[in-house]
């Protein structure tokens, strides 16, 4: 006569691991989500580095470094700048530095672990990455100096403080977040729980 055979009870600990590997794997970006973070990254941080590069080479022996692209509205102007945006923090070129690394590190883990799982979301992060890098390189091999050459007229006579191709790629992805957390169902913005199968 043979013994009845025994099913041993799932451990319960080995399933929470399982499940936690599983929330962890969903979190992850997905392919579609590296080929919008990546390609909006390393292009925007060229495109801001090449229109510096090409502007200032440009306008460096004109008289007045300047040159009009659309009257009264737009004009090229070269600018230094030394501080962060407003000139805030003006000559502290290693906290800025240090500031710019960490913002970096941020949005790369806010692309990895932050479950960014929407697409105007993921292109947001590219532009944020790409403008961080961008004004980051000057800080860290123009002497501490951002340079800056878009002269916008926003009122007859009033001039908004000179940026580049960087700062305006990150005002874009301040605009594309504030949509996201304005016109999406915040349901689609929690990540969900992993479900487990029934046995």
């Amino acid at each position: 006569m043979t013994e009845p055979t025994t099913t041993r009870p799932p451990d319960e600990a080995a399933t929470r691991r399982q499940g936690l590997l599983d929330g962890c794997r969903e979190a992850l970006p997905d392919r579609i989500a590296h080929l919008i973070f990546w390609p909006i990254a390393m292009v925007g941080l060229l495109l801001d580095l090449w229109t510096k590069h090409a502007v200032f080479a440009v306008l460096r022996d004109e008289p007045d470094q300047s040159m009009t692209i659309i009257r009264g509205f737009l004009t090229f102007r070269l600018a230094l700048n030394d501080g962060a945006a407003f000139g805030i923090a003006s000559g502290r070129q290693t906290f800025l530095v240090g500031v710019s690394a960490v913002a970096l590190a941020i949005i790369l883990g806010v692309f990895f672990f932050g479950a960014a799982r929407q697409r105007i979301v993921q292109v947001a992060l590219g532009l944020f990455a790409a403008g961080v890098c961008g004004n980051l390189y000057d800080r860290a091999f123009n002497d501490g100096q951002v340079r800056d050459f878009i002269d916008v007229v926003y009122w007859p006579g009033r001039h908004w403080h000179t940026f580049n191709v960087a700062d305006a790629m990150l005002c874009v992805a301040v605009g594309l977040l504030v949509i996201a957390t304005l016109f999406t169902d915040p349901s689609c913005r929690k990540h969900d729980r992993p479900q487990r199968s029934a046995h």
